[in-house]
């Protein structure tokens, strides 16, 4: 086990700029996900890190050692790719032993009839088969080890390229999108045992994702990135309900994030969308802000007034135990998405005017460049110096 620590990561191809100098550490036995869109340099991030790409500018260490300029097999990581990257000819045991054999055997030793003479290469392989073995039981695959990749399911591929990284003890695992090729039933479960695994290896994991559901689940910490830059890296729930940047509160959530333009009255009220609600921001009166409203910081209510916002129902949409509610604002050229208890059901029918309360402690202020505008109480510090700030 090991920490990494990636210092201003830069990456050009050609005249385009993938990564702007990213910086970012991971403490040892830390499970951290690179989140992001597709484009936005997360699995270019992890391919530098493992040796298979070079940087422009930056360097890397791992367990306190500068690795750059090194090969991908001496720095001690090991990588699940999203393809699994078995070979189709070999079996399970040789595909999980095949990073062993390379390591611990000379060329001759790896020869199948000559190595097989060579006494120190037979107790190699004696070694070599025992951890696979191993490493298989600890996985649920023993059974499979004859078998080669064609015959095996998709959860089981992904089983089985894991235990070829796992053989290796890594200092650094180090997985990019492993799971999207599953279908969604089989995500939950993989999900679920990736978990585990981290929790018994105890290693350090670099996970590359664009799902925001595996992010959130899995992650000790999440790095958000767009369009090469690292936007927030905080805990899965501080990046869901203290985002530092419109864009991170915009891409984490489903549904996502209502956005409203509003602006200041007065300290204390916001008008927005023909209503007024009382939610103390940092700014002078007239000052233009966008709230920020998660779907479940909505609430019905029986009558319009202050904090309550009213609009017409368009359509509803039925989740089991939640209701998903899109609704019209007069002034407002999109539908707002509220997420309401499914008994409510009964009560809600499309083109009814809808009275929704809104929960001032759960909304989120940016300033229109996209800035996160926090409250004293958010910010620690007094209001003069956030009024001074957007004014």
């Amino acid at each position: 086990m090991a920490s990494v620590l990636i210092d201003g990561i830069q990456k050009n191809y050609g005249p385009t700029s993938v990564l702007h100098g990213v910086s970012l550490s991971v403490a040892d036995g830390e499970f951290l996900t690179l989140l992001g869109p597709s484009g936005c340099g997360k699995s270019t991030l992890l391919r530098i890190l493992a040796g298979l790409e070079v940087q422009d500018a930056g360097s890397i260490s791992i367990g306190g050692r500068p690795v750059d300029g090194l090969r991908p097999k001496r720095r001690d990581v090991a990588m699940v790719f999203q393809s699994y990257a078995l070979y189709p000819h070999m079996t399970v045991a040789s595909n999980m032993a095949l990073p062993l054999r390379m390591r611990r055997l000379s060329a001759l030793q790896r020869l199948p009839l000559l190595g097989r003479l060579m006494p120190a290469g037979a107790r190699t392989g004696v070694e070599i088969d025992a951890e696979v073995t191993r490493t298989a039981k600890s996985l649920g695959i023993c059974h499979l080890l004859g078998r080669k990749p064609g015959q095996l399911s998709g959860g089981q591929r992904q089983r089985v390229a894991v235990g070829r990284a796992m053989v290796r003890h890594p200092a650094v695992f180090l997985m990019d999108e492993p799971l999207s090729n599953l279908d969604a039933k089989l995500r939950v479960q993989m999900r679920a045992e990736i978990k585990e695994l981290h929790q018994r290896l105890g290693a350090t994991f670099v996970y590359v994702t664009h799902d925001q559901a595996e992010a959130m689940t899995l992650s000790d910490r999440v790095a958000v990135m767009l369009d090469g830059e690292l936007l927030q890296v905080a805990p899965p729930q501080d990046i869901y309900t203290d985002p530092d940047d419109r864009r991170v509160a915009e891409f984490i959530g489903s549904p996502k994030i209502n956005m409203l333009d509003g602006a200041v009255r007065e300290h204390g009220l916001i008008d927005v969308a023909g209503s007024t609600l009382t939610i103390e921001a940092n700014a002078l009166a007239g000052v233009p802000l966008t709230l920020g409203i998660r779907p479940e910081a909505f609430f019905l209510a029986e009558h319009g007034g202050s904090d309550i916002l009213t609009g017409s129902v368009r359509l509803i949409e039925h989740m089991g135990s939640d209701l998903l509610v899109h609704f019209d604002l007069p002034g407002i050229d999109h539908p707002l998405i509220a997420r309401l208890l499914a008994e409510r059901a009964p009560q809600i029918a499309p083109g009814q005017t809808l009275h929704l309360g809104v929960r001032p402690d759960r909304v989120l202020l940016f300033t229109r460049d996209g800035r996160r505008l926090r409250r004293d109480v958010e910010a620690g510090r007094g209001p003069a110096a956030a009024i001074r700030e957007i004014a």
